[in-house]
């Protein structure tokens, strides 16, 4: 997915100096221009070699040879001995020397000054080419290989290229992507069948690409997209001729497209199309190469996952496709089918593309990065996840608070209700949809006791007992009888005594004084309780239900505690998350077999989880990221008690993962950690029960997805996790749409 091009440098240079001096229009150039000409593809073609985008992850060569790394590091990319995600970049372990790197999906290369390759990271189809599938979390030499001039990186497979003109493959090869005329994966380096005289390499996801000295393209692997541009179709397990280029010097491969530069410095590119990544104005695919329209002067080109990027002899950096968390970095998250500028960057000489972050190189020999740092990939040293809690800008006075997927809400004392993050549907309810960092003021709504927070829409209590609702209305969520879009609080009918609402995926809920239970939105798996599985924009009571003191949501379950200690629950069930020991949906709500004394309960994405009154947490269902804290990461349908907790009072569950509040104030957490949801100050991918740094006082939590909240008694808001839309409210969010200094170099 990674363009390494680090070109066999004698025919392209005289091929260019060529065409500098004679354009194809006729036209004259100065010695003088051709010479900075010529001196932009150079820095273009050694940058280029120095700098790689991985997935979530990018790497660097600094001047003096050593590489340093920066982003999620769960499976070794890094190469820093650890498995730890590091938002300041680190340094390779046991590396010098190095002329040129590569990184794929999680896997990471590097080319030394000896011609030797030595790679780190995910191994499990033996892209590290070592011999074996283990992957590595510091560096491994790949056998075999000497004299090596450049290398590249698939998805899960990896190149050389070496200084005689062959190529050399390794890692999988199900789509033939390896070209020695097999599907077989290969854990050491085998040659590409056919080649000579190669003199530029690149590897997409599952396809590669080669410029021969002749000029003509070559490629094989997956071809359902026409990314290997020979009119056809399928896979292809040894090399083909690219149909129509003549005079490439480089080339570039993203998931499914691909791209070469020509000596006369246009762009030509072909395969998947659909997000405008090709950049010729429309969103067809092509099997065969298509011009980019607008670029002249191209000296080096990039391809991400969806996205491309070229820089022109002029210094200046243009992209296109894609725009998702502001990855063409013109200030903007609008798709792009032709090229536009890079913002606010000059004197850029390469580029590389990730998945959903860029990088660019300038001729001070500064770094640049733009797009999604959701695992700190960017390499400036911010805490875009922060794993211990920071407080929440600008609220003071807080009283309760809701997390919704990517926003989250807060009421205070005053009976104002304020929200912060995403807000594409309304659903911060200030008359916009425009996101939000730091919280704002919802529009209309005073006198609120309580909020709940769903996928894409908020509610609130007001203290009369009517309810308010906004945001996403797809399924008739908001209960207005509508199912349109609201960016400002509207009153759900026919409600009144309301003393609690609860809010699902897109579905919502209410309980009034005199016990009962109404929900309305979507019912596809029974989760309204109403006995159907159709939808409502209104509310309808939930049937059997009596004496209910609170009512909790999943993404598609929902739970009520009733005044007798005893839980129901209904909707979906794929996972036992009803707790009733089978793993049948219900449109009626069930009893929670084995539990009693329940005084609160909460219910994540796919499990569930209940404090009784001895001060017990049980927990039931989905258990992959140990959520359940029972010591297994084996499912439950039935309630399993967690270990090691005593006098809890409270329980809130995010997507993996589940927190508890102690009688004392103290906040403990247990299960997924990717993101440093459970606020323990690490980011590893699961943890058992441990407490959240530096949480005291604790009065109120919320959690969701890759988030988690609390109140502090003191009226203060906390946030700790994923700030992917700035949900921590925090003035923080994961994505820039331009560019900003990295501090890899």
């Amino acid at each position: 997915m990674r363009n390494s091009a680090m070109p066999w440098m004698s025919r392209l240079l005289g091929v260019w100096l060529g065409v500098l001096l004679v354009s194809g229009c006729g036209q004259s150039t100065s010695a003088t221009e051709a010479r900075d000409s010529l001196g932009s593809l150079l820095l273009a073609t050694q940058a280029g070699a120095r700098l790689a985008a991985g997935e979530e992850y990018s790497l660097a060569v600094r001047p003096d040879g050593t590489v340093w790394a920066a982003g999620r590091n769960s499976l070794g990319q890094l190469g820093d001995g650890t498995t730890r995600t590091r938002p300041a970049p680190v340094q390779v372990q046991g590396l010098s020397g190095v002329v040129a790197v590569a990184a794929g999906h999680a896997h990471s290369l590097a080319v030394r000054f000896d011609g030797t390759v030595w790679a780190w990271g995910y191994n499990s189809y033996g892209q590290l080419g070592d011999g074996t599938t283990s992957n590595r979390s510091t560096p491994v030499q790949v056998p075999g290989l000497s004299g090596v001039v450049s290398v590249a990186t698939g998805r899960f497979h990896s190149l050389a290229l070496r200084s005689d003109g062959t190529v050399w493959a390794w890692g999988s090869n199900a789509s033939g992507q390896l070209g020695d005329g097999t599907t077989s994966d290969r854990t050491t380096p085998v040659q590409v069948t056919g080649l000579s005289a190669v003199e530029s390499v690149a590897a997409g996801h599952a396809h590669s690409l080669v410029v021969r000295s002749d000029g003509t393209v070559w490629a094989w692997g997956s071809n359902f997209e026409g990314q290997l541009g020979d009119v056809t179709t399928g896979i292809h397990s040894v090399p083909v001729q690219v149909q129509g280029l003549s005079g490439a010097v480089s080339v570039a491969a993203g998931s499914a497209h691909s791209m070469a530069v020509r000596s006369d410095g246009t762009v030509w590119a072909w395969g998947a199309n659909g997000r405008g990544q090709l950049g010729e104005g429309t969103w067809i695919s092509h099997s065969v190469p298509v011009q980019v329209q607008g670029l002249s002067g191209v000296v080096a080109v990039a391809a991400g996952e969806l996205h491309s990027l070229a820089v022109r002899s002029d210094g200046t950096a243009w992209a296109w496709g894609s725009n998702d968390r502001g990855i063409l970095g013109d200030g903007t998250r609008t798709e792009r089918t032709v090229p536009v500028q890079v913002q606010g960057l000059s004197g850029v000489v390469a580029v590389a593309a990730g998945r959903w972050h860029s990088l660019a190189v300038r001729s001070d020999d500064t770094l640049w990065a733009w797009g999604s740092n959701s695992e700190g990939q960017l390499g400036n040293g911010s805490m875009t996840n922060p794993t211990t809690p920071v407080q929440v800008q600008g609220l003071s006075g807080a009283v309760a608070v809701a997390a919704g997927l990517d926003h989250a809400l807060a009421v205070r004392s005053d009976g104002t209700v304020w929200a912060w993050g995403s807000n594409a549907y309304g659903q911060l309810g200030e008359g916009s949809t425009g996101d939000h960092f730091v919280p704002v003021q919802v529009q209309g709504l005073s006198g609120a006791i309580a909020v709940a927070a769903g996928f894409a829409h908020s509610m609130a209590v007001r203290s009369d007992g009517t309810v308010w609702a906004w945001g996403l209305n797809t399924y008739g969520q908001l209960g207005d009888g509508t199912t349109g879009n609201h960016s400002v609080p509207v009153q759900v009918q026919g409600l009144s005594g309301v003393v609690a609402v609860a809010a699902g995926s897109s579905h919502s809920m209410a309980v009034r004084s005199d016990g009962t239970v109404w929900a309305w939105g979507l019912n596809a798996f029974g989760q309204l309780g109403d006995g159907t599985r159709s939808s409502r924009s209104l509310p309808v009571q939930v049937q059997g239900l009596s004496g209910v003191v609170a009512v909790t949501l999943g993404s598609m379950h929902s739970m009520a505690v009733r005044s007798d200690g005893t839980l129901r629950a209904w909707g979906f069930n794929s996972t036992g998350r009803l707790g009733d020991g089978t793993t049948l949906s219900r449109s009626l709500p069930v009893q929670v077999q084995g539990l009693s004394g329940v005084v609160s309960a909460a219910a994540g994405d796919a499990h569930s989880v209940a404090v009784r009154s001895d001060g017990t947490v049980w927990a039931w269902g989905l258990n992959a990221s140990g959520q359940l804290g029972d010591g297994t990461m084996s499912t439950r349908r039935l309630p399993v008690q967690v270990q090691g907790l005593s006098g809890v009072v409270a329980v809130a569950a995010g997507f993996a993962h589940s927190l508890a509040v102690r009688s004392e104030g103290t906040l403990w957490g247990w299960g997924s950690n990717g993101y440093g949801e459970l606020g323990n100050g690490t980011a590893d991918t699961w943890s058992p029960l441990g407490q959240v740094a530096e949480m005291s006082a604790v009065a109120g939590i919320a959690g969701r997805d890759d988030y988690s909240m609390a109140v502090r008694s003191d009226g203060t808001v906390w946030a700790w996790g994923y700030a992917s839309n700035g949900q921590l409210g925090i003035g923080l969010v994961l994505s820039v749409d331009t560019a900003i200094r990295s501090l890899l170099y």
